[in-house]
């Protein structure tokens, strides 16, 4: 199946009363330029996030971002209660013996503020958390590729589709090529004539025959056939194909400019110029191609 390279898919999982969610974006590119973004607590998980996303994108410039949703506030501060309640009883007693009128919510405030008392704590990632992570990864990634086959098809319709035309260009060059011979002939007769120049018809026969036979396109024809034959004969295998496909339109292009070097004939030339025109659109699609 062929696919593309543009894609967009977005996974979710849950753990508890968290939820994580991945958003993966692709665009085309040479290799694989990957790009991960996920919470700094969460950092184990993305060895796994990347091998995952290697594996089943393989290429393209990959943007890849890990959110977190959770149903309650968490906080990773932690009230002493012991402590706390020390202080609090040990400022109620300095100020009882220093006679001194006592503010319940003034002790709260300065026990709070007393070394110890709050702390923070960093709470451990649990493993199912991260396996939250990875699943929500594999169903992006799976969404992802969907996503890329359905581009796939709506690329390779129109890469067939331009092929097609390429070959119907080729078979309408033939009607002038028949017809450019003679008139190649006509032409280097007339000239002769004009210069009044007396010729050995035989010899000159001959090097018409050795001129003619430089402009014959017959084996640009047959490789250009066999070049799209080959075109069609790739785009039905599952592997990516997206730079044997490059390839094949580089050769394309070699047959089609040989051609048009050797047209001589304004119509053909026409003709030529048609290929060229839908042969370059292959090559811009070829490379939105996995």
């Amino acid at each position: 199946m062929i696919r593309s390279m543009t894609g967009f898919g977005k996974g979710e999982a849950t753990c508890a009363n968290k939820k994580f969610r991945v958003e993966l974006r692709s665009l085309n590119s040479k290799q694989l330029d990957l790009s991960i973004k996920i919470p700094s607590k969460y950092r184990a998980a993305e060895a796994e996030v990347r091998n995952i996303i290697t594996r089943e994108l393989q290429r393209g410039k990959v943007d890849c971002f890990v959110s977190l949703e959770s149903a309650v506030t968490e906080t990773s501060a932690h009230i002493n209660t012991e402590a706390f309640k020390a202080y609090a009883e040990e400022l109620r007693r300095v100020c009882e013996d220093n006679t001194l009128s006592v503010d319940d919510n003034a002790i709260m405030q300065s026990a709070l503020r007393m070394p110890d008392v709050v702390t923070s704590e960093e709470r451990e990632v649990s493993a199912e958390e991260i396996e939250a992570i990875i699943e929500a990864t594999r169903l992006a990634a799976a969404e992802l590729n969907k996503f890329r086959e359905q581009e796939g098809a709506i690329l390779i319709a129109d890469l067939l589709k331009r092929i097609d035309l390429i070959e119907q260009y080729r078979h309408e060059v033939e009607p002038f090529e028949s017809s450019r011979v003679e008139t190649i002939k006509s032409r280097i007769r007339e000239n002769i004539e004009k210069l009044q120049l007396e010729v050995d018809n035989n010899r000159l026969e001959q090097e018409m025959i050795f001129y003619i036979e430089k402009l014959d396109i017959t084996e640009e024809k047959v490789r250009l056939d066999n070049h799209c034959r080959y075109f069609r004969e790739v785009s039905c295998e599952e592997e990516a194909v997206g730079r044997k496909l490059g390839f094949i339109a580089q050769e394309l292009g070699r047959e089609i400019n040989t051609m048009g070097s050797k047209s001589n004939e304004a119509n053909m030339q026409r003709l030529v110029v048609k290929m060229k025109d839908e042969l370059e659109k292959i090559k811009e699609q070829v490379l939105n191609i996995l």
